[in-house]
């Protein structure tokens, strides 16, 4: 019996748990010989498809220079090199590059960031906003400002308050910018957004021109504007950041997943120069105090280098707009099965709900996750919520098979 206590699985309903022997573009090999499709990217990191020549290569060669070092008043050629490459690529107000090790440690540290900002400026700001159905991670402060629910239930007494603006849903959009007006006014620290897509609140889609109206009431209230775009990022919604498309830069956005290709973890938090200066002082007791031993490690920042580099040099964008063009395609069929509610594709992104509501427990959901492993497959619905996001380097004829099967699921489980 494995002595492995699996994240997200309930142990107790004796599921198989396969075990992958070794990857390589969107396909997984497993120890008794099956060859799966990663059609989620092996929850949602993997952007070029797994071990990348550029990016082991990469790993390899840093592995036998530098492995680990302390980051707190240390630095290396990797870490420096891949901040100056962030700020080359991404908005130019971002200056200031802080690392981390995951989406939710990088989310903790942009809301001590905005925190900080406050309490160092004197002004007792604290209230977080965010939107609802909203998931930033599963460690304390990501969950608080996350949807309340399954998900955090048992550790409600660790979470903090929040306020909670509605979901923008088709014709309610005005309904969610009043309620973040109202919030604003009150003298909030910050609001926290996924920018056009919610991920593990069911795949969840909203229009560019409300993600730039919300920044707008933020910026006209003074209120820090937090991009989560650790799912969202590095292409998946069809641009590098899903902010570009409604013309947003954030005071502070997180990244991780394709930071570094998928290969290994690591995260950053941007922002603006006014933050940084913020805590900057001769006074110790103003330094940003957050720090993982890992911080910056060598390994994962010379794996986040080999990504810009792919990013700079190769087409990437081209692979992500082939991609959007072939999921849609896909998408039109099953649209039309029955059975099948709320298709939707937003970039590289498609989702669709089997047998009605959304529901994460839904009893649909180990049935869809067994169908999906017995045929070969790495999809794991959000309940009844079955959605696609493949590697980039995915196979019209895998991704077809991926689309087939979700077709086939629709016979014989939806109805």
């Amino acid at each position: 019996m494995s002595a492995v206590w699996h994240p997200f699985t309930q142990h107790g309903l004796g599921e198989p748990i396969p075990q992958v022997t070794h990857a390589e573009g969107a396909i997984l090999h497993t120890v008794d010989g099956r060859r799966i499709v990663d059609a989620i990217s092996s929850w949602w990191v993997t952007t070029h498809g797994h071990c990348h020549p550029r990016i082991v290569a990469a790993m390899r060669e840093q592995a036998e220079r530098l492995d680990q070092i302390i980051f707190a008043g240390w630095t290396h050629q990797p870490a420096e090199d891949l901040a100056q490459g962030l700020r080359a690529i991404m908005p130019e107000a971002l200056t200031r590059v802080f690392f981390s090790d995951s989406g939710s440690t990088s989310v903790e540290v942009a809301l001590k960031m905005a925190l900080g900002y406050w309490t160092a400026r004197g002004e007792p700001r604290h209230r977080i906003v965010v939107l609802e159905h909203s998931y930033h991670g599963d460690t304390i402060g990501a969950m608080s400002v996350g949807a309340r629910g399954v998900y955090n239930q048992a550790y409600a007494p660790l979470l903090f308050d929040v306020a909670t603006v509605p979901f923008p849903s088709p014709g309610h959009e005005q309904a969610t910018l009043d309620a973040l007006e109202r919030a604003c006014a009150d003298g909030a620290a910050a609001f926290i957004v996924e920018p056009l897509v919610l991920g593990a609140g069911g795949m969840l889609f909203y229009p560019a021109h409300v993600l730039a109206q919300m920044r707008a009431i933020c910026a006209a209230a003074g209120v820090l504007f937090i991009a989560d775009e650790v799912m969202t990022g590095w292409g998946r919604t069809g641009t590098l950041l899903a902010c570009e498309q409604a013309g947003v830069v954030p005071d502070i956005l997180c990244l991780s997943k394709g930071l570094t290709g998928g290969a290994v973890p690591l995260a950053v938090t941007m922002a603006i120069e006014p933050i940084f200066e913020a805590h900057w002082s001769t006074d110790r007791a103003r330094m940003f105090f957050h720090s993982s031993s890992y911080t910056a490690n060598p390994l994962a920042c010379a794996a986040a280098n080999a990504n810009l580099a792919i990013w700079r040099d190769e087409p990437v964008l081209e692979r992500v707009a082939g991609l959007a063009a072939r999921q849609a395609a896909g998408l039109s069929t099953l649209a039309t099965l029955p059975g099948v509610t709320g298709a939707r594709a937003f970039g590289t992104i498609i989702a669709l709900e089997l047998g009605g509501n959304a529901a994460y427990l839904s009893e649909l959901g180990p049935r869809l996750l067994a169908f999906f492993r017995d045929r070969d497959l790495l999809l794991r619905p959000l309940g009844n919520t079955v959605y696609v996001m493949p590697p980039y380097s995915i196979t019209p004829s895998d991704l077809d098979r991926v689309h087939a099967a979700i077709g086939e699921a629709c016979a014989v489980l939806a109805g």
